[in-house]
């Protein structure tokens, strides 16, 4: 996936905004105000949250995810996009990490998604 192609996917989200609350270089994909992806425009490596027990299985099975860059190593992973893993899986964990974003909002703004 090109960065293009992750920014299209992430705004098929319902309730997402993007922005760059970090400098011009990153991209940042929120739902509800709560960021579940970031990707580096220069860089190509795209930031998602991910469940700890998870996120080690991936970096462990693919050499394209790391430890969460300028992130908590714990619930984010890094995703090289260099066009070796497939789009599709991708894009599950996009939803993933935007599925694990909204679990963890309050109820009253998680019921609005719905």
């Amino acid at each position: 996936m090109i960065t293009e192609e992750v920014r299209d996917f992430c705004l098929t989200l319902r309730a997402v905004t993007e922005g760059f609350p970090f400098g011009a270089d990153a991209l940042v994909f929120k739902v509800k105000g709560k960021m579940f992806a970031m990707i580096g425009l220069d860089t190509r490596l795209l930031n998602l949250k991910c469940d700890m027990e998870k996120a080690i299985a991936l970096r462990e099975q693919y050499a394209d995810v790391t430890p969460g860059y300028h992130m908590s190593k714990v619930h984010w992973n890094t995703i090289n996009l260099d066009g070796t893993l497939p789009e599709e899986l991708i894009q599950e964990w996009i939803r993933e990490s935007y599925a694990l974003v909204v679990k963890g909002l309050p109820a009253k703004e998680r019921n609005k998604l719905v």
